[in-house]
């Protein structure tokens, strides 16, 4: 049987770009679908933040060019609003010297233009079964079988939060500008998007308690809509619901390691944050990126299995999603907090950063992967 140089095991946005951009260095990649994987669902309404350096990448893999315009749509300005009055904080493209602050992407679409390159990519096969490889590379996402069988153990922490996803069509227009509640115990977001009315739609990520996320779940179209109204205190005008609900589970992972001889953990694999600072992709994507650039730095005589290369991998990435885990985390335990104390000081909090200059560049260059 032919030995190929890399196995990648998953087939999502993270696996994909991975044997995309080793086949394009002349690697010889088998990509493996996850045994087992559930097929996604029939209207997908997932949507993606995708900060510059993400787009850079696909870029480069030459599928960013390829997605709709209608499925990428640029952020301008972002508002995050407190559970008190006067508690806000605003971000701009503009104060930063950039043409936007991210771009909120469809996800279908997305897996579309992967998919498509795919096709043409002659150094990348996709195989049905594990096939001998140098190298393992594990991108099969939140409870990785494999990753499991190596022995890898996982930090977990369940918030007893669902994530309920849809998209929405408001009455004003969005002008390419997101909006965020950081209510108690909720988090709500309203992403701009252009599917599937240009300049009026939003894909809505809302993180709530399980009990309230499966109420929300079961209620009809004109009680959804309601809640929505309310909890956004028609800040984005009207919205009326214009696809599926769909809910996951949030929880904060860490993998105890990154790697190992011949494997390597990443994107869903190796860590899993809350989605509030919509970085979970763009953690994954910036794995592929640390990983393509430790291969491309490899001594001539070091195997692509090599554990002490893969270390260096591992160091890379170990802080940047440890810092994004606390960030979120801490994020969120703060604005779920009850006590009066803690309320008063998240929202003074977003208060003095919204008004202290260099913390909020900091935070922004920060968020648009700079």
């Amino acid at each position: 049987m032919e030995k190929f140089d890399v196995l990648v095991r998953g087939s999502g946005c993270v696996g994909r770009s991975l044997a995309l951009a080793l086949g394009a260095r002349g690697y010889r990649v088998a990509l493996l679908a996850r045994p087992g994987a559930a097929p996604k669902p029939s209207g997908d309404v997932r949507a993606y933040a995708l900060n510059a350096q993400s787009v850079r990448l696909l870029t480069r893999l030459r599928v960013w060019e390829t997605l709709p315009e209608d499925a990428r749509t640029p952020v301008h300005d972002m508002r995050v609003m407190g559970d008190r009055a006067g508690a806000a904080l605003h971000f701009s493209a503009w104060e930063q010297g950039a043409g936007e602050l991210a771009h909120i992407v469809d996800a279908a679409a997305l897996e579309d233009q992967l998919d498509a390159a795919l096709r043409f990519a002659p150094h990348v096969q996709q195989v049905t079964a594990p096939v001998p490889a140098t190298l393992q590379a594990l991108c099969e996402g939140r409870d990785s079988a494999t990753a499991a069988e190596l022995g890898v153990r996982y930090e977990r922490h369940d918030y007893g939060h669902l994530g309920v996803a849809t998209r929405l069509v408001a009455s004003q227009p969005h002008h390419g500008q997101a909006l965020q509640w950081f209510r108690s115990p909720d988090i709500l977001a309203l992403l701009p998007f252009d599917r599937p009315e240009p300049g009026h739609s939003y894909g809505l990520v809302w993180s709530l308690p399980r009990e309230r996320a499966q109420a929300m779940l079961a209620a009809g179209p004109a009680e959804f809509e309601s809640a929505l109204l309310e909890a956004t205190g028609g800040a984005a005008g009207s919205l009326k619901l214009a696809g599926e609900r769909q809910a996951w589970p949030l929880q904060l992972v860490r993998a105890d390691r990154l790697c190992g001889p011949g494997w390597v953990l990443l994107g869903d694999a190796a860590h899993l944050v809350h989605p509030l600072a919509g970085q979970g992709l763009n953690l994954g994507l910036a794995d592929v990126e640390s990983l393509l650039e430790v291969i491309a730095a490899r001594e001539t005589w070091r195997g692509l299995d090599d554990e002490k290369l893969l270390r260096r991998y591992e160091r890379a990435r170990i802080a940047p999603t440890w810092a994004m885990g606390e960030l979120t985390d801490g994020l969120l335990r703060g604005f779920a907090s009850q006590a009066p104390v803690i309320a008063r000081l998240r929202n003074e909090g977003l208060r003095l950063v919204n008004q202290a200059g260099p913390i909020k560049k900091w935070l922004t260059a920060r968020a648009l992967g700079r």
